[in-house]
């Protein structure tokens, strides 16, 4: 752990190299952001209560949604990068070293842009979010469960490019799937859909629950959701750890 330690601070040094590039990118992704909270706020102030979902709800689920975002594609940036690695024959210098490789790789890039969802996040929480000490432990909570839950899925869908091959499309599918759906507030859903979110695609346990769980306290809602960022930490660690039996490096060599 002392490696990944290490290696992740490198790469927040390289992150932040280029000050003016890094603070640009960030205030971008602020901006984007604060848009879309606005959005919420509007749209909550026309129609009050939706479901049991108010704006003070949304607002929470929002800082979630940043938080979590930024610890798993601000930090943890190769998080949603694994396919293309493996297409890309990236892995053959990380399983070289003697480091456990994914907590390597996970830990060796950290993009910008989202490093401002993780930087908003709280504040979003702290200014909007009627933070108390209870809250504050619920958020804080949700938002490490949350992110365990968001990375392992990720991982997950990006190992398969080591059995199936391509350029690591089915990460970018899951991505783009489990990050709408975490978008909306859960109870929008139902049926089908939202039995998906609480399965396939685990949106639920990225935002909707971590955001029920800040709002009404639940224990064995707690521990199901401990439950399920084991279970996805597992699923993420053994597809990437089973997946490297197929790997054969994609590397191209040019004389």
């Amino acid at each position: 752990m002392t490696a990944v330690a290490a290696t992740l601070r490198t790469a927040v040094a390289n992150g932040l190299a280029n000050r003016n590039s890094f603070w640009f990118q960030v205030s971008l992704m602020v901006a984007n952001d604060i848009t879309w909270i606005i959005f919420w706020v509007l749209f909550f102030h026309q129609v009050g209560n939706l479901r049991g979902w108010d704006a003070h709800d949304v607002i929470v689920l929002f800082s979630i949604l940043l938080t979590t975002a930024g610890v798993a594609l601000g930090l943890c940036a190769n998080s949603r990068k694994i396919g293309q690695l493996s297409a890309d024959g990236a892995l053959d210098e990380t399983l070289t070293l003697p480091v456990p490789p994914l907590a390597h790789l996970l830990s060796t890039r950290v993009d910008a842009a989202n490093t401002g969802d993780l930087l908003l996040g709280p504040v979003v929480f702290l200014l909007a979010g009627n933070p108390s000490p209870e809250r504050a432990a619920m958020f804080l909570f949700g938002v490490v469960a949350g992110s365990v839950v968001l990375i392992g899925f990720l991982v997950a869908c990006g190992s398969l490019t080591l059995f199936v091959g391509g350029r690591g499309e089915q990460a970018d599918l899951g991505f783009n799937a489990i990050l709408i759906f975490a978008s909306y507030p859960l109870d929008l859903f139902g049926g089908a859909t939202k039995m998906l979110l609480f399965t396939a695609v685990p949106a639920a346990f990225v935002t909707g629950v971590p955001a029920r769980l800040v709002r009404n306290f639940d224990t064995p809602e707690a521990l199901l959701m401990v439950a399920v960022a084991a279970l996805f930490a597992l699923i993420g660690w053994g597809t990437f750890h089973l997946g490297l039996r197929h790997y054969s490096s994609g590397s191209i060599w040019i004389r």
